[in-house]
């Protein structure tokens, strides 16, 4: 009988050491989450990427924000941005507007505009940047032809690009040759041109574009 109470005893305080050392860990591991959530709500992030014609018809769009649940609402927001900026003199350099309690950062080429759009709280140098980033990447796979036919006939560099900017809202990368490059990677196989470009073109283009910046 000693014998079997001891035992019992005995797994009953393992049995609580073991309940505390996986309160410990459940602790620490909420610890690290909250932490993680702390520098996720910190980071920069992005609302939406447009990229329109110039009737302010999709070319290429995506959103990273519940803000514009259903799919009217998103068209009829860019469709008032569009309005509001088309009397702008965007094609000389970006220019910055507050809309709908958002900054939306957009630059005109030829007959295409882009957008992109952050929270008011957001730093405007760092949407600039994802904006020029965009833009410089798609001239630099579309070999300067920006223009609506050019990046309809290439939409899936362009959907390309966009997913290695940004992914769920954050900001993955905004050098432009890092991100035609990355495409450029992704897109073709063995055979495939892109653009009649091969990898190394396309890596050799980037580099030009990117001397060139550095030195102008």
């Amino acid at each position: 009988m000693t014998l079997v109470r001891t035992f019992r005893n005995d797994a009953v305080d393992l049995g609580g050491q073991m309940h505390k050392n996986c309160m410990k860990c459940c602790s620490s591991l909420l610890g690290v989450l909250s932490r993680i959530t702390i520098v996720v709500d910190l980071c920069p992030s992005v609302k939406n990427i447009l990229l329109l014609d110039s009737e302010g018809k999709r070319v290429a769009v995506k959103y990273y924000s519940d803000d514009w649940p259903t799919n009217s609402s998103k068209l009829a927001f860019e469709k008032s941005v569009f309005t509001k900026t088309l009397k702008s003199n965007a094609r000389v350099e970006a220019e910055i507007s507050m809309f709908e309690n958002n900054i939306v950062i957009y630059k005109f080429v030829q007959d295409l505009h882009f957008f992109v759009t952050g929270g008011d709280e957001e730093n405007e140098l760092i949407l600039a940047t994802v904006l020029q980033g965009f833009f410089d990447a798609v001239a630099l796979l579309l070999r300067s032809n920006v223009d609506k036919r050019e990046a309809l006939e290439n939409l899936d560099l362009i959907l390309l690009c966009l997913d290695e900017i940004v992914d769920g809202g954050l900001i993955l990368e905004t050098d432009a040759s890092v991100i035609a490059g990355k495409v450029a990677t992704h897109s073709m196989d063995a055979d495939a041109p892109l653009s009649d470009q091969t990898i190394t073109q396309a890596w050799a283009t980037a580099r030009e574009h990117l001397t060139r910046t550095l030195l102008s």
